[in-house]
């Protein structure tokens, strides 16, 4: 089956416009349906929740099927999903109510690819005694050597902290296979999705992270995100909300302030679209059919990823930061790559003109970008596509490219 691209494209107005949007790793185009559900919140059961009057009870019913349909897309229990702003928020949250599990000579180890979100929140804990150890890449490839990581963990070792997917590299690290090592040291792990969640099914039993964090506004939806963690480790954590909330009341009490009732209700649009790829593919309703889109969507996603590859490959200017591979097991389509010594906000900025959107930067994974001597380029050029991008705007892409490089 192939992703119906017409269908697809239907599906989100802003894509009937002039330009080519290839900065969805920012966060993607919303999703009509997505719109429409936060504007019927907000005109039909903007009451806050937990009263007995009719309205009250309808605003609570909507956004306990929010939880229903996150624990469809990651495949957990509804009473797991912990929902937030955004991902930087919701690990700020995580890291404050671990305060009094983490002792001074506890380890916390941390990568340097990742996006400051997963580090910032874990940094804060070094000034109260407990040691950050650091999980660097390979100065050539940007690869994470699982044998570093086996050399890190010791019996002090709390937490090891990773992406799933770099938000520049693109590179999908392997999740089990590092939870197996943290597990095996008796340290919990804690996984920022947003940069892997746009283009894979997500099976947060299967993967065996304890925590694992995405943004839905890189999801289709608004600005809103999820956290998954294991029950048992939710029920261990600080209460963060108000005092006479109990130390078991999860998701509440790691949900300060409550949570955007019309972004939450709106973000159901985001799962009920890649199910229904999954089911005009033929897969039932359910999670089935959310693995089915999902599928698609990997296809489609190769498939461009390949186009714009092959280019870069064929210019010795150019170099690919991260792993030439396009294939689905091994990247998302997010491409990043720098050109000789030119600056890469040069390159980008000749590319405007054709209408099709790509950044430049170090789009807050800082640290890789610093330490690998990209930022006296301005960072690096890049491109992330998702689904509902074509080979057509890829080969638009291409020819305004060709003249900058």
């Amino acid at each position: 089956m192939q992703l119906d691209l017409d269908f697809v494209r239907s599906q989100f107005p802003a894509l009937a416009g002039e330009w080519a949007y290839m900065d969805n790793a920012g966060g993607s185009q919303v999703l009509r349906r997505v719109a429409d559900r936060v504007a019927d919140y907000l005109l039909t059961s903007n009451v806050q929740t937990g009263a007995s009057y009719a309205p009250s009870q309808l605003s609570l019913k909507r956004v306990s099927e929010t939880r229903d349909a996150f624990a469809r897309f990651m495949n957990c229990d509804p009473g797991e999903i912990v929902e937030g702003p955004n991902t930087t928020i919701l690990l700020r949250f995580l890291s404050e109510a671990m305060t009094s599990r983490l002792r001074p000579g506890d380890e916390i180890i941390l990568t340097n690819v990742d996006h400051e979100a997963n580090i910032g929140p874990w940094l804060r804990h070094e000034a109260r005694g407990v040691t950050i150890k650091w999980w660097r890449c390979d100065p050539e490839t940007f690869e994470l050597d699982l044998d570093d990581l086996r050399a890190l963990v010791t019996e002090r070792t709390r937490l090891v902290c990773v992406t799933h997917a770099s938000n520049i590299l693109g590179t999908i690290n392997p999740i089990p296979e590092i939870a197996r090592i943290a597990h095996e040291a008796g340290a919990e792990l804690v996984v920022d999705a947003v940069a892997y969640a746009p283009h894979r099914a997500i099976d947060v039993k299967a993967l065996g992270a304890d925590y694992y964090v995405f943004s839905v506004y890189k999801v289709f939806g608004p600005h809103h995100a999820v956290m998954y963690g294991r029950r048992d480790k939710l029920e261990a954590l600080d209460n963060i909300y108000h005092y006479f909330f109990d130390k078991d009341r999860v998701p509440h009490k790691l949900e300060p302030g409550n949570i955007n009732y019309e972004c939450a209700w709106g973000s159901i649009g985001a799962v009920d679209y890649v199910e229904e790829l999954g089911t005009r593919a033929g897969a039932p309703r359910g999670r089935a059919a959310i693995e089915a889109g999902f599928a698609l969507i990997a296809e489609q996603e190769r498939v461009v990823t390949a186009r714009l590859m092959d280019f870069l490959l064929s210019r010795n200017s150019v170099r690919v930061v991260g792993r030439p591979s396009t294939a689905v097991e091994d990247r998302v389509s997010t491409v990043s790559f720098t050109v000789g010594d030119e600056s890469s906000k040069r390159i980008v900025e000749a590319v405007d003109a054709a209408k099709v959107g790509i950044r430049h930067g170090d789009f807050y994974a800082r640290r890789v970008v610093e330490e690998h001597g990209l930022m006296r380029q301005d960072g690096v050029v890049r491109v992330s596509m998702i689904h509902y991008n074509t080979v057509e705007e890829v080969d638009r892409l291409i020819a305004a490219l060709e003249p900058a490089l």
